[in-house]
């Protein structure tokens, strides 16, 4: 079976070599790849958290991957099975410089890998419906490519959950009925509401990334949270809308084998082709063109 990876890091970010070897990981671009490669994994969708350079236009640039090495946006140089969604610092942007960091941003969704806008709600104190947000919705309807939003607990003590609750997407989305978003995180430990405006918004995906940390065992994962995953596939199964869940790894932070070993015990067997692979395509259709 093919898989996509809707929601992973590719960054040399303060850290993630530490998280990575808790993973039994190297924090390497050919580390993680020869691990793709051993597990079926065709694309990976990263969540930029490097710098993406200097400005043009007076605004604030968005987050891109760089483990690969410095990142070029003209000439892509992270890699053709890596692509990516240009993360936004909220709490930088201002309602003078907003429209200029949109035109940053359409530079980036101008290339073929730029597949997506990552929101860090909750690590920054700005709601999704934030009037700053604005300018980066109508560039996602322009380039039909999905906003995905950090939902659910936050790393660390300096983020807000607030921000991150997934009940603050539903205005949003029922806002901008041409724009696709996700939930990241499946809103954990917010499920129940994460998986309900999901369903309510056609055009809200989830994603199932980062629910487990380290490199346990998919067995021992999921003998220890046995309770977890028995309410995770309810209410999945309780919405009957597995064509809007997408896998997803939150890489460096879980083992990418027992991850997939987890996730194929708890999704039906009979969806597994939907969301370990096609609602992906579904919702980053630049994606398709990459494959």
């Amino acid at each position: 079976m093919k898989i996509i990876d809707a929601h992973m890091h590719f960054a040399r970010f303060p850290g993630f070599d530490e998280v990575a070897q808790h993973a039994g990981h190297e924090n390497t671009a050919a580390h993680y790849l020869a691990a793709c490669h051993e597990n079926g994994i065709v694309m990976s969708v990263v969540m930029g958290n490097a710098s993406g350079g200097e400005p043009q236009f007076g605004g604030v640039v968005p987050q891109v991957p760089d483990l690969a090495g410095p990142f070029d946006r003209l000439h892509y140089n992270q890699g053709k099975e890596i692509c990516y969604c240009a993360g936004i610092q909220s709490e930088e942007l201002t309602l003078e410089n907003c429209e200029a960091s949109a035109k940053e941003m359409e530079r980036f969704l101008k290339t073929p890998q730029c597949v997506g806008i990552k929101v860090y709600t909750g690590y920054n104190r700005v709601y999704a419906k934030d009037p700053r947000h604005e300018p980066f919705y109508a560039l996602a309807e322009k380039f039909d490519v999905p906003v995905c939003f950090h939902m659910g607990e936050t790393a660390g003590g300096h983020g807000l959950l607030k921000y991150a609750h997934p009940l603050t997407l539903d205005e949003v989305a029922a806002s901008h009925p041409r724009v696709r978003f996700v939930i990241a995180h499946v809103g954990s430990p917010w499920i129940l509401d994460a998986v309900e405006v999901m369903a309510k918004n056609e055009n809200v995906y989830i994603d199932i990334s980062g629910l487990l940390v380290g490199c346990a065992s998919g067995e021992e994962y999921l003998k220890k949270q046995q309770a977890y995953f028995a309410y995770l596939r309810m209410w999945l199964d309780y919405a009957e809308r597995y064509d809007k869940v997408m896998y997803g790894t939150d890489w460096p932070l879980i083992n990418v084998k027992s991850y997939l070993d987890v996730m194929k015990a708890v999704i039906p067997a009979e969806r597994h082709e939907d969301v370990f692979y096609n609602n992906a395509l579904r919702c980053y259709k630049k994606i398709e063109g990459l494959l």
